[in-house]
């Protein structure tokens, strides 16, 4: 099975979407499951992950909506506020739903660098691990310290780092991501995305931009922790679906096992995915 493990829905007038604004133009208007079937028809893609886009409970039980609607949807990773008291019964509540396969904090968005070791958050990372969901770490490179610390505090917990914890390809910057990636990828419960690097590359990115971030990735965590995901939409901006489908796999290892693990057996083992 072929899976895209990124992938958003937003609809506008739910309203929960604070970061979507006119200013994106391309990525202002409401992006839903018909507008995907043709890229993944192209790409002979068969099921996707659904990724959160705001920070409510609302959106996550509207995607999960989605989810029963459209049976290419395999897994919905949402959102609950770790911080809260309430968040370890809403993780359970939640994970009965049999397409809720994780839960992403938007940690790029906040402020502290330093929350997601905060022992206030315990609980919840305690009844992600019982409900066997999996922890989507959406950070940037100055979290990826933080984050090794806590994938040791919690070691069984499976670990999704998204979009290769976004490396400031456009300014070049390498050697320090690199290096604290390299560390992260030493634990074995930890998978990373190949995903969104064109976003973080620029406009004019080229081939030669992501080569050595996508090879060190394969380096440090082998084409069995590697997961392929589109971004769509927010891909968009740098590059349509089947042009970054294509580059990746021109980038990644392209021997079959690898290819097949890359962009579909990996994502089932991260997720947890019983199809």
């Amino acid at each position: 099975m072929k899976i895209d493990s990124h992938q958003h829905f937003w609809r506008i007038d739910r309203g929960d979407y604070g970061w979507l604004t006119p200013k994106l133009e391309l990525l202002y208007r409401d992006f839903l499951p018909l507008d995907l079937t043709s890229d993944l028809a192209s790409t002979q893609v068969d099921g996707t992950i659904l990724v959160q886009a705001a920070p409510t409970i609302a959106e996550t039980e509207y995607l999960l909506t989605l989810a029963d609607q459209h049976a290419f949807i395999k897994g919905v990773v949402g959102w609950v506020d770790f911080a809260s008291t309430e968040a370890p019964a809403q993780i359970r509540a939640l994970a009965q739903h049999p397409k809720l396969v994780g839960l992403r904090p938007m940690i790029q968005d906040i402020e502290d660098p330093n929350w997601m070791l905060g022992s206030h958050l315990t609980p919840a990372f305690e009844a992600l691990i019982e409900q066997g969901l999996t922890f989507e770490a959406l950070v940037l490179p100055h979290h990826l310290a933080n984050l090794h610390l806590l994938v040791q505090r919690h070691p069984t917990m499976r670990v999704v780092v998204d979009h290769g914890a976004k490396p400031e390809i456009r300014n070049q910057l390498f050697t320090e991501w690199a290096k604290d990636m390299a560390l992260l990828a030493q634990s074995s419960s930890v998978y990373c995305k190949v995903s969104g690097l064109v976003t973080e590359a620029g406009n004019d990115w080229t081939e030669a931009d992501l080569a050595p971030y996508i090879a060190l990735l394969v380096d440090v965590f082998g084409s069995q922790r590697l997961i392929w995901g589109s971004d769509w939409p927010v891909c968009l901006n740098a590059a349509g679906y089947s042009q970054w489908h294509l580059i990746a796999q021109q980038l990644l290892p392209n021997n079959t096992q690898a290819q097949e693990a890359i962009f579909g057996g990996n994502a089932l083992r991260a997720y947890d995915l019983g199809v």
